[in-house]
């Protein structure tokens, strides 16, 4: 008895007796549903670090969140009005223009003002013996962080202080106030003291908060560059008051530190970025 062979069936006729996709329901393939949403079946978010980024305004997802900071051209500005001023000091201090006439009859009216006492600890606060064993200390908490880098960038930054106001001290050879010595401009205390503590400033706001006190209402992030700028201040006025420099010296130097601090000041930007991406 011979077997009559079967006809194989095609998909014309196979008609609805075939497997259809059901709308709703998720490929193990594709990862996607059937609306067309590129999430899990189950509405649960992906657990995959690009997903659990924010979007920026254009919708891509993966960017990091924004980092607040100063405005580049702000900074920008600013480091030019800094340049400018600081050649134009020099500039008079070399040449002893009228500008330094007139710094010498202010200075005259400034020495000796105020308690005598007060004004020798600001000006101590420049002092190698206060300004850098505070950096030391932030620099310690950098390296027991992991930011090795920053660390030494923040290093270098004070290195160049005595790099570039001691050449500038032999050029112009000023005579102190109350004194016969010379070498004077620009003030080495200030300028260490603006470094100092604005280098510290930088380093402890780049590196992120411990979790005891990431939910404490202090210490906020501009606190640091207020006392950073407070110090350098106080010194400044100190060594003025005490007679210990003119007013020129200070402001040179009061110019000369961020100038000094601004690379560092890009690195800890970049720093601020890569922890909080």
């Amino acid at each position: 008895m011979r077997e009559t062979p079967r006809r194989r069936e095609t998909a014309a006729d196979a008609g609805p007796g075939l497997p259809q996709r059901r709308p709703g329901r998720a490929f193990a393939h594709t990862g996607a549903s059937g609306s067309g949403t590129p999430h899990r079946s189950d509405g649960r978010p992906p657990h995959t670090p690009r997903g659990a980024r924010r979007t920026d305004p254009a919708g891509h997802p993966g960017t990091p969140p924004p980092v607040p900071g100063w405005p580049a051209p702000l900074v920008s500005g600013v480091l030019s009005l800094l340049t400018v001023l600081f050649a134009l000091i020099t500039w008079q201090v070399a040449v002893e223009g009228p500008l330094l006439r007139l710094d010498e009859r202010v200075g005259g009216k400034l020495f000796g003002r105020g308690p005598g006492a007060l004004s020798q600890v600001l000006s101590d606060l420049g002092g190698t013996a206060v300004a850098l064993p505070v950096l030391t200390c932030a620099l310690g908490y950098a390296l027991w962080r992991g930011a090795r880098r920053l660390a030494g960038y923040a290093a270098l930054t004070m290195a160049a202080v005595p790099a570039l106001v001691i050449p500038l001290k032999v050029a112009t050879a000023r005579q102190g106030p109350l004194t016969e010595a010379v070498d004077y401009y620009p003030s080495g205390h200030t300028a260490t003291a603006v470094v100092a503590y604005g280098a510290t400033a930088l380093v402890l706001m780049a590196l992120p908060r411990p979790s005891w006190l990431r939910e404490a209402s202090w210490p906020r992030a501009w606190m640091m560059p207020v006392a950073a700028i407070l110090l350098s201040t106080a010194t400044g006025i100190g060594l003025v008051l005490h007679g210990y420099h003119w007013p020129l010296d200070v402001l040179a130097s009061w110019c000369l530190g961020p100038l000094v601090l601004a690379p560092l000041w890009w690195v800890s930007c970049r720093s601020r970025r890569r922890s909080s991406g």
